[in-house]
């Protein structure tokens, strides 16, 4: 459940209602129109331009609305370094909620070229990342990999299929209040993994609603508000020491999309035992 790249919080990133043009990519995200590997790669690496997938994707209709790119200590390697795309169907993009394509590479060797299937609620603005009964395709620079690359995006298309069947399935279950205080212990855990230490913030809390849609019972509705409270905080708590405090937001890409990824399977595994 680990990425391929670290994103370190505060990494150039463009979010946008509408999708986002080369321009407006490379002006985050350089390294993505990188038209050969950084110098420091052999023979033996193998170069995946990310901006040849890109075309690709465009040319199956899902377009760019998120970019990032993450900060480089020297300045030669801006060109070439991790980077991050999410891209959303161009048929879905007025919907409540649509599927996207995460896409992660660099061209300098620091990270292997890795594509997941995720979703984003457009209410909420949060993206939600799927979890490992999806696709995660992991291609490493090395060897013919033109087939595995198209191959993988493929088979991340494919794997909305079963994103949309899950999300049915758990609009379907509605759970009683011992079973959400259960399952919001139990993402509380996720996020605040230290056993010796008191959690800031109640499964009350994260239960809570921050709109009168999502006060439901249902398992998807109960999913969608502890991942909302979770990655966003501003939830009043309190430290160790009894002092009140604030639960800061996730900005770490990395983070966010593990924290996210384990939510799903946490949703999905009790998904199964109520079905």
């Amino acid at each position: 459940m680990k990425l391929a790249s670290r994103f370190a919080s505060h990494s150039p990133m463009l979010r946008a209602d509408h999708p986002l043009s080369d321009d407006q990519i490379r002006a985050v995200a350089p390294s993505i129109f990188a038209e050969t590997p950084h110098e420091s790669r052999s023979q033996r690496y193998s170069y995946i331009p990310t901006a040849a997938v890109l075309a690709e994707l465009r040319r199956e209709g899902f377009q760019p609305f998120m970019v990032c790119q993450t900060r480089v200590r020297h300045e030669e390697r801006r060109e070439y370094t991790k980077h991050m795309l999410r891209l959303r169907h161009a048929s879905q993009i007025n919907g409540a909620e649509t599927n996207e394509i995460i896409l992660l590479n660099s061209h300098d060797g620091t990270s292997s070229y890795q594509m997941l299937a995720g979703m984003f609620r457009f209410v909420c603005q949060n993206g939600l990342v799927c979890g490992e009964t999806l696709a995660d395709i992991r291609v490493p620079h090395k060897g013919n990999v033109t087939d595995d690359v198209i191959e993988g995006a493929y088979t991340v298309l494919r794997g909305f299929e079963q994103v949309q069947d899950t999300r049915n399935a758990m609009r379907a279950i509605t759970l009683d209040d011992g079973e959400a205080e259960v399952f919001a212990r139990s993402a509380l855990a996720l996020k605040y993994d230290d056993p010796d230490k008191t959690m800031p913030i109640t499964e009350k809390q994260v239960l809570s609603p921050r709109r009168f849609d999502d006060n439901r019972s249902d398992l998807w509705s109960t999913f969608n508000r502890v991942q909302e409270n979770l990655v966003k905080g501003g939830l009043v708590g309190r430290t160790t020491n009894g002092r009140p405090q604030r639960t800061r937001p996730i900005q770490g890409i990395d983070q966010n999309v593990r924290l996210n990824r384990a939510l799903w399977l946490l949703a999905e595994g009790l998904c199964r035992l109520k079905a």
